[in-house]
């Protein structure tokens, strides 16, 4: 944050922006009674926004309320700006359904990051994590939001021009719910996919919308409907008989299009369905797959399409299936992703390599509408906060500008507090430095180390046969990472860089004992499999309990508690392993056993 304050004036702000300035002066240097900094607005009818910044006085002339938190965001960093954006709509989905279901209090934060980089829209994905009324299932155990939650988050996004849009299931993705199988029999198709024409599911559906609309002004909706894989061939084929998939999937989207109708809200859903149905390996990108014509004639038309694409790195394809999209007669929303699953940190690398293309291509494309994923599966146990610097990267991008080292680093600061540069070291968790035998680099997988056993090595030997010179590669970065950070490591404004960096120094030491312990039992050098015992496992126990430690503090940082349990199980799991194999090599080493197989498979 910059060392100067700024100043606003009610009487010559226009009033739209009033609620916006008291909102942020929660977290910033804005005030109305003193200041060294004047903050003078203007709007404007063209779709610019500049900000000038002469002597003590900063004008921001500014198009949208987003332009304008925009400006304000480049004024706490002291920067100087010309830029615009085509969409009408940038924002955000956090999933809040993997685990991790975020508190109010750090929500808000993000709000407040969020629009000061000018995004608009945000999404909760909930697919059971709210109470619904007399469904004591959704959410069991699980952190659910409560109405008075959601009211509260909406409330306080509308200060800051934010628009918060629900974001749900209403067909798959339901396997939390359909799990309680004698609360749920009668609705469930298959495991994840609720049983459409069933009563009983319009039912509940009824009580989703009717909860949304209420705790939402947003007249939008999402209502999910994405990889339901198996539609029709449960429960419903043996109730109704066989069916084409795409006259129950259109039947059953009518059908909530009417009931969303009915609570003033219009539907979008996730578009990968009519593609995947109309290919017969259910794959959602070919771009040779055709959809029937009587299929797109019955697609609801008062409803919107989301294409969601997370992969893809020429940017072609993305302009080629956006038209894929037009062909439907729906202009498309686009749902590109920033990589927080699967991942210990925000992959900047593969950003770089998938959303930059993406929002070429809808700057080309003129898309109106583009938000950013940010999924948690398998437990959500990327540090959430990381992602704030590509948020921020992202941003620039969607405003048009190349994403400049130093106006970064200074933008993350002011918006944050933390270093955008200390983050893309901390990235580095996800470098793709191996090279496998098409010459192609691949990823370290730090998540697969964390988690791999000690003994089995299972991660270990699938990246050795990747790329022969994977540990020693490895321990390289990881030392890197280490060193490079040792001096930062009290930065946690955004992302923890302690976090990062307790990572970086238990993979180094897991990686090197995997590899000394190998090429020690290989030559029957007892003396060395004594060391690794008695003196290099009981280091890595420290460093894997502080790597435990810091997912409880980030995780209750952040989050509601529940889902922590499912991170220090397998953290636990861990810890009992290395006792294992220290065990194992004691046991050896006198000569209880004869061999340890685990190592020689």
């Amino acid at each position: 944050m910059t060392d100067y304050t700024l100043l606003w004036n009610q009487e010559d702000t226009p009033e739209e922006l009033h609620s916006i300035l008291r909102s942020l002066a929660d977290e910033y240097p804005i005030s109305t009674s003193e200041g060294n900094y004047k903050l003078n607005f203007e709007k404007i009818s063209a779709n610019h926004l500049t900000v000038e910044i002469t002597g003590k006085n900063i004008k921001i002339s500014y198009h949208t309320t987003a332009d304008a938190t925009r400006g304000i965001g480049s004024a706490l960093a002291g920067l100087d700006s010309s830029e615009h954006t085509e969409f009408k709509t940038f924002g955000i989905m956090l999933d809040c359904s993997r685990n991790a279901v975020m508190k109010v209090a750090p929500f808000k934060k993000w709000l407040r990051h969020l629009a000061l980089m000018g995004y608009n829209m945000a999404m909760l994905y909930t697919e059971d994590t709210y109470q619904l009324p007399n469904e004591p299932f959704f959410g069991y155990k699980r952190g659910p939001y409560t109405m008075a939650e959601i009211k509260e988050i909406d409330a306080y996004a509308k200060t800051l021009g934010i628009e918060m849009i629900a974001c749900i299931q209403t067909l798959g993705h339901m396997e939390q719910i359909l799990q309680w199988g004698n609360a749920y029999a009668d609705i469930t198709d298959t495991r994840r996919v609720m049983l459409v024409d069933e009563e009983k599911t319009y039912q509940l559906i009824e009580k989703m919308l009717t909860f949304w609309s209420e705790a939402l002004t947003s007249n939008r909706i999402h209502i999910g409907m994405d990889e339901t894989h198996d539609l029709g061939r449960g429960h419903f084929m043996d109730k109704f008989g066989y069916e084409r998939g795409f006259d129950i999937f259109n039947r059953h989207f009518a059908r909530v299009e009417k009931m969303c109708k009915e609570h003033h809200l219009r539907p979008m859903i996730w578009s990968d369905m009519y593609f995947r149905m109309s290919n017969p390996q259910q794959e959602y990108y070919d771009l040779k797959s055709k959809i029937p014509q009587d299929v797109i004639a019955k697609i609801p038309k008062d409803s919107d399409l989301v294409y969601w694409d997370y992969y893809h790195k020429d940017e072609q394809f993305y302009c080629d299936f956006i038209q894929r999209h037009r062909d439907l007669g729906h202009e498309p929303l686009m749902g590109s992703g920033l990589w927080t699953w699967g991942k210990l940190w925000g992959d900047h690398d593969q950003n770089e390599k998938t959303a930059r293309p993406c929002i070429q291509a809808c700057h080309k494309q003129k898309i109106k509408e583009f938000f950013f994923t940010l999924w948690g599966d398998n437990g959500a146990f990327c540090e959430i906060n990381s992602i704030m610097a590509d948020l921020c990267w992202g941003s620039e991008l969607a405003y048009g500008n190349t994403d400049d080292a130093q106006r970064l680093e200074a933008k993350f600061k002011a918006i944050t507090g933390g270093s955008y540069k200390n983050h893309m070291i901390a990235a580095k968790l996800n470098a793709h430095i191996l090279t496998n035998k098409e010459n192609n680099t691949e990823t370290i997988d730090s998540v697969g180390t964390l988690w791999d056993d000690p003994l089995l090595g299972l991660c270990f030997e699938r990246k050795k046969t990747i790329d022969s010179n994977f540990a020693e590669k490895a321990i390289h970065l990881y030392e890197s990472i280490c060193e490079e950070l040792a001096d930062q490591r009290n930065d946690n404004a955004a992302g923890d860089i302690n976090h990062a960096w307790l990572y970086a120094d238990f993979l180094r030491q897991k990686v090197a004992f995997r590899r000394d312990l190998l090429q020690a039992y290989k030559a029957k050098d007892k003396a060395t499999l004594n060391i690794l015992a008695e003196e290099t496992l009981p280091v890595m126990m420290i460093a894997l309990t502080a790597v435990s430690d810091s997912i409880r503090k980030m995780w209750l940082r952040y989050y509601k508690p529940f889902g922590l349990e499912v991170l220090q199980t397998r953290q636990g799991g861990q810890l009992l392993r290395l006792q294992e194999a220290q065990t194992r090599l004691r046991e050896y080493d006198k000569g209880i056993i004869n061999s340890i197989p685990e190592l020689e498979s």
